[in-house]
């Protein structure tokens, strides 16, 4: 019997991250300083975990603030759909983000440095002050990369970017990360944006959109 042993979907989920050719570096460089922390919960269609994945993000946010470090990366891995297609995918990851805004927004205000309007440029997603910036993988995805067993949201601290920027490091990462993933994928992600350049949401889930789709989020924080 082994004693504290991750979930295997946990552990499924750093050897996605460990796998050589997995082309985010900075996931890498997180899975290394074991900065990548990782929650299983039950099905991205349900409310049930809300308040457990709400807790486990504040806890993760509070480890990152105090931390010197970069690359801290957040995992929330949902056992369930099994096999989500992109728009289930795309429908659910809005429907749980919306639920934790909605939970966050009792306590906490959206971080000042960012945007609400999910059609803003200056658009991030915010949890306890913090800006998060969203990668949902999930088995259905076009994307090689973002193909793991399991539907999982990763959140990852925007002012880690921010701070990439400062230091004049952050467009070599994008850059080498970029490269990367046209090596594993074939083909350059058509979602791809800077930021600034348009809204962040577009990124999140890996779907297609076209010109017609509206982000469903909608921050009920104070202003």
């Amino acid at each position: 019997m082994f004693i504290n042993q991750p979930p295997i979907e946990a552990q499924a989920y750093r050897d996605f991250i460990a796998n050589r050719e997995f082309p985010c570096v900075a996931a890498k460089t997180a899975l290394t300083f074991e900065q990548l922390d990782c929650l299983v919960v039950d099905h991205l269609a349900c409310p049930h975990d809300d308040q457990r994945i709400l807790d486990f993000l504040y806890e993760f946010t509070d480890r990152y603030r105090a931390s010197e470090r970069l690359f801290h990366s957040a995992a929330v891995v949902f056992r369930g759909p099994t096999r989500p297609t992109e728009a289930q995918f795309d429908e659910l990851l809005w429907q749980r983000l919306q639920s934790l805004s909605d939970l966050d927004a009792r306590r906490y205000a959206y971080d000042p440095r960012v945007v609400s309007d999910p059609a803003s440029p200056d658009f991030s997603f915010s949890l306890k002050e913090e800006a998060f910036f969203i990668i949902g993988m999930h088995p259905g995805s076009r994307r090689p990369a973002r193909q793991f067993a399991y539907p999982t949201l990763v959140f990852n601290a925007h002012q880690q970017f921010e701070r990439l920027r400062t230091e004049d490091k952050y467009t070599k990462l994008r850059d080498t990360i970029r490269v990367r993933d046209v090596a594993y994928a074939g083909a350059i992600n058509p979602m791809l944006r800077n930021f600034g350049d348009a809204s962040e949401v577009l990124q999140y889930s890996g779907r297609m959109y076209d010109e017609a789709w509206q982000c469903p989020f909608v921050s009920k924080h104070a202003a």
